[in-house]
């Protein structure tokens, strides 16, 4: 197919997806594949950077970060496939740590134990109230787990020089 040629493609939808598409079009004012290719152009603009084979290690973690563990349910990964994924052929010090790639496939599937993995990871983890449904459990798990993968490879703190912080140490405060 050249490029810019569209090509019809056929898609296998539940019903319930079918009346949120159609829905949405209706209230919208829009056609029902107007909504479908709005959905999978959010998406792919979204995933984008797994396109490119040369985007690896660290680099890769914005779009999981993004994408959050919707990413990892749908699409079943396990530890072993978002290695692969993420730190084939990536220089040691670009990697994403193998407890931070668990810590993700269990976020994906045994949210349990990715509770208890991430409390030891994140010391400062936010204390769900006893009296929280399961939803507000699940949020607070998804939203611990994100900022821990956003502040370690989406913007990481700098961690000053040894010399930098004897420099620092040294000055003395101006009266």
């Amino acid at each position: 197919m050249q490029e810019g040629q569209k090509q019809a493609v056929s898609l296998r939808l539940g019903a319930a997806d079918i009346r949120k598409i159609k829905r949405l079009a209706k209230r919208l004012g829009v056609r029902d594949s107007d909504v479908i290719r709005y959905a999978l152009k959010v998406q792919l603009s979204r995933l984008t950077p797994l396109c490119d084979p040369d985007v690896r290690g660290r680099a890769l973690m914005p779009v999981f970060v993004d994408a959050g563990v919707d990413i990892l349910q749908y699409f079943q990964l396990d530890e072993e496939s978002l290695n692969r994924i993420i730190n084939d052929g990536v220089e040691q010090d670009a990697r994403v740590e193998q407890d931070d790639l668990q810590l993700m496939a269990m976020m994906g599937m045994q949210r349990g134990y990715a509770k208890l993995s991430l409390r030891d990871l994140q010391k400062s983890l936010a204390v769900v109230p006893a009296s929280a449904g399961k939803n507000d459990m699940d949020d607070t798990l998804s939203t611990s787990f994100r900022q821990h993968l956003y502040a370690k490879y989406v913007q990481p703190q700098p961690q000053p020089k040894a010399g930098n912080a004897r420099r620092a140490a040294s000055k003395k405060p101006t009266p």
